[in-house]
């Protein structure tokens, strides 16, 4: 996981992880790239080798991988573009801020960069985005889940209920049905249901 992909300095740890962390944090990098920057013509090709495994997660990765195989690294450039960036503002907005109070910069940033520092995280130099972009808060995630940060452990829980839970399936949920989105219609399916089921996870009884 690249220090930069959202926007994050990262610090690595020795840590053995359960094999269903390790997957849910590979899980939550890879959307965290996919939103930090468009895909190459290198990651195009490695996703096309994801395979469709049963249930609904394991669909979602088998429709990433067939939209990385129709579409092209300068498709999904643009695509990228029109919906996060455009002229002036992109189709979507994938900022907690705006979709927990409707503007940019507010409480929920202070909030979620009180916690980072607690947590020893830091936005990496030279990135502009704010912390509470999705793709920092996806690759901040899957850092905690794979116990790559000094910080307290089983810190990963909080920082799902408090900063992702509230509203990522909701931006996720909008990306699918984006009017601009064809590749990232998959990444909006698959981050739904990755944010669904650590919901449905983290109210199970202890």
């Amino acid at each position: 996981m690249a220090d930069k992909v959202g926007g994050m300095q990262e610090e690595q740890a020795q840590v053995v992880l359960d094999p269903v962390d390790a997957e849910r944090a590979r899980l939550f990098a890879l959307l965290g790239r996919l939103l930090g920057a468009a895909p190459d013509a290198g990651l195009l090709i490695r996703m096309r080798a994801l395979r469709a495994e049963t249930g609904e997660l394991g669909a979602a990765y088998g429709a990433l991988a067939e939209a990385a195989g129709r579409c092209r690294a300068d498709a999904t450039e643009r695509e990228f573009f029109n919906l996060f960036i455009g002229v002036g503002r992109g189709e979507l907005l994938p900022y907690a801020s705006y979709y927990l109070t409707g503007f940019l910069h507010e409480r929920p940033l202070a909030d979620l960069r009180g916690d980072l520092a607690r947590l020893g995280i830091l936005r990496a130099e030279g990135v502009a985005e704010p912390e509470d972009h999705i793709a920092f808060l996806c690759e901040a995630y899957a850092g905690l889940l794979a116990g790559a940060f000094p910080g307290e452990p089983d810190a990963s829980l909080p920082f799902f209920t408090r900063h992702i839970r509230p509203w990522a399936a909701r931006f996720f949920a909008d990306l699918e049905k984006a009017e601009t989105a064809d590749f990232y219609r998959a990444v909006g399916r698959l981050g739904r249901l990755a944010v669904e089921l650590e919901a449905a996870a983290a109210d199970l009884p202890a």
